[in-house]
């Protein structure tokens, strides 16, 4: 299953997840990066590097 730590790409944060589905997860990332830090715009760059620390 992949899961992703938000302190993986440098966050000060605890929040991690992990789901059943690489899209269902990315789009949990979204909306945590969003809600939690503000983050409106997923540039190309900040999705892979949130992508390189997706564990399978």
């Amino acid at each position: 299953m992949p899961r992703f730590n938000c302190k993986d790409i440098g966050m000060s944060c605890g929040w991690s997840k992990e789901s059943k589905d690489l899209d269902e997860l990315l789009n949990e990332i979204q909306r945590h990066a969003s809600e939690a830090h503000g983050i409106k715009e997923f540039t190309p760059e900040l999705i892979e590097k949130v992508k390189s620390a997706i564990r399978m």
